[in-house]
């Protein structure tokens, strides 16, 4: 039977004593995630066909929604083939924040690093002492770019979809100027509120509408007024639901990742992807130069319209995806 989107059910697991790569250490650990597809084990017990998946900065477990038509028979995460993880990563709500933990400000400031060696804990708990691959989205690049350099004999393969080894240029002015609305809104208070302060996320969000699609695509969506305004304004309400220290905590991580002169350590076979008319992450200074770093990677680099958000046309992955996981 195939997956609906009502069917991503998460599940939670506890990670005890769990120690941040400052030093900083949480009692407990909470990490959401989703699996699918039938699991395969070894003799002692461990999980031996398991496919990580690491969504996005704004998303969670579920975000691998949009993944779902590939996990039918034949397609490139056949869930016949492949035991599928998908955990929401630390610092973002579901495993532990800011702003889930109850600790706010005394959250600590983790890091890249710190998302992938909670997920590695996951692992652990499961069962799962080796991966077939890992895929990341955007910011989860970066995480799927850090378990390639910090776990290289974990996985068979990595993919990483529009993403970068380092926050440069104006993607970093886009984070440091996000956690300025944030920062600099009277009623952040130095991060001790007690509440959300909307009209900061609210700003943050349409900021980042700003850079989601390609710039012929809002004159062609969005040509009426009325219809931008509406967006626009959809845009800025929905991302009221996000807390404001769990933004300004994630653009920190991300802001401290930097790679660049660890990719030669990677050893899994890599798929790059980049989309033309990406704002994000153009390929021309992301994923070809990115693809050139790598050993043993291959690079897909598609157009779309729809800019970063052309990371949700899956069917332009799914060649080079079957390539890749059929070797």
């Amino acid at each position: 039977m195939d997956l609906d989107v009502t069917d991503l059910k998460p599940s939670y697991c506890t990670v005890k004593d769990f120690k941040f790569q400052s030093g900083e250490k949480l009692d407990e650990l909470t990490m959401e995630y989703f699996t699918t597809g039938q699991a395969r084990r070894d003799a002692d017990g461990n999980i031996v066909n398991g496919l990580l998946f690491i969504h996005g900065w704004s998303g969670d477990y579920s975000s691998f929604k949009r993944f779902l038509d590939f996990t039918r028979s034949g397609e490139p995460f056949d869930k016949d083939k492949y035991f599928i993880i998908s955990p929401t990563s630390l610092g973002s709500p579901g495993s532990s924040a800011p702003s889930t933990s109850g600790l706010g400000m005394d959250f600590p400031q983790y890091t890249v690093g710190d998302m992938v060696n909670a997920q590695y804990h996951l692992l652990q708990e499961l069962k799962i002492n080796h991966l077939k691959g890992v895929i990341g989205t955007s910011m989860g690049g970066f995480q799927s770019l850090e378990w390639g350099v910090s776990y290289p004999d974990y996985m068979d393969f990595l993919v990483h979809i529009v993403t970068g080894p380092a926050v440069l240029g104006r993607n970093q002015a886009i984070f440091q100027f996000q956690n300025s609305i944030v920062e600099d809104h009277p009623g952040y208070m130095g991060g001790n509120y007690q509440e959300n302060p909307h009209d900061a996320v609210k700003s943050v969000s349409k900021f980042m509408f700003l850079f989601a699609f390609t710039i012929p695509y809002y004159h062609k969506a969005f040509g009426d007024k009325n219809i931008l305004n509406q967006a626009f304004s959809g845009d800025g309400a929905g991302g009221m639901e996000i807390d404001a220290r769990d933004i300004v905590w994630r653009n920190n991580a991300a802001l401290s990742f930097d790679v660049r002169d660890d990719l030669d350590k990677i050893k899994a076979k890599s798929l790059v992807i980049g989309i033309e008319g990406d704002q994000y992450f153009p390929p021309e200074i992301e994923a070809i130069p990115l693809s050139k770093s790598i050993k043993n990677s291959k690079l897909l680099v598609y157009k779309s319209e729809l800019g970063h958000l052309g990371v949700n046309e899956i069917e332009k992955m799914r060649d080079s995806l079957l390539d890749l996981t059929d070797e």
